[in-house]
């Protein structure tokens, strides 16, 4: 699916009243809030209309939130004035984004499976670089069992994730917590019901 068709798809889904996913944080990023300190600064990678971003600047974040489409991204601004808090909101493409021009306390990537292979490996390269030395990516996605619950997430088996893969993909990191399980989401209108999860906390080396 070209860029373009991916920003109408996920435009078309944000333009309904309501929040697709919701409002309050992805459960997996919610339980790691240990991990999670004001003054932190944290990249929200495709962020759709701020659940997370909003979240993360509560609890004293400094925190860059991006998402595709303009209109998650006015969602997102709209959240984050109605909780009382402030984040950069910037409207890109994982495919466009400088993963070189900053690095970052926490990098958070939840529920992004929508590339081909091939940008995926470009994608995670580039989330490993912009992880700051001692860093921590938190990363929760779907596993090829997902396809049998039907409740969220892509349908092509190729962009689901496996342990295996997330440890080749994030071999540079250390591996804090790699989980797969299964679990009943009630994430907003967009994941809901039993779902096939696997969950990543990795720590970028210090220098």
């Amino acid at each position: 699916m070209s860029i373009e068709a991916e920003r109408l798809r996920w435009d078309e889904r944000f333009s309904v009243e309501g929040y697709h996913f919701g409002t309050e944080p992805n459960g997996f990023l919610a339980s790691q809030a240990q991990l999670l300190h004001p003054g932190m600064s944290a990249l929200c990678v495709a962020d759709g209309e701020g659940r997370n971003g909003v979240w993360l600047a509560s609890l004293g974040l400094q925190v860059t939130a991006f998402d595709l489409s303009a209109i998650g991204v006015d969602k997102a601004r709209r959240l984050a004035a109605r909780k009382g808090v402030e984040l950069e909101h910037i409207i890109a493409d994982v495919n466009q984004w400088d993963w070189d021009a900053r690095r970052f306390d926490r990098v958070v990537v939840v529920f992004v499976q929508f590339m081909t292979v091939p940008e995926r490996e470009r994608f995670f390269a580039g989330v490993i670089r912009a992880i700051a030395p001692g860093g921590m990516l938190m990363l929760q996605g779907y596993t090829p069992r997902q396809l049998e619950y039907g409740t969220g997430g892509p349908k092509q088996i190729e962009q689901l994730y496996t342990a295996r893969l997330l440890r080749e993909a994030f071999a540079p990191l250390e591996i804090l917590h790699l989980r797969e399980h299964e679990d009943v989401m009630n994430e907003g209108h967009g994941h809901q019901g039993m779902s096939a999860l696997i969950d990543l906390v990795a720590r970028k080396p210090p220098i």
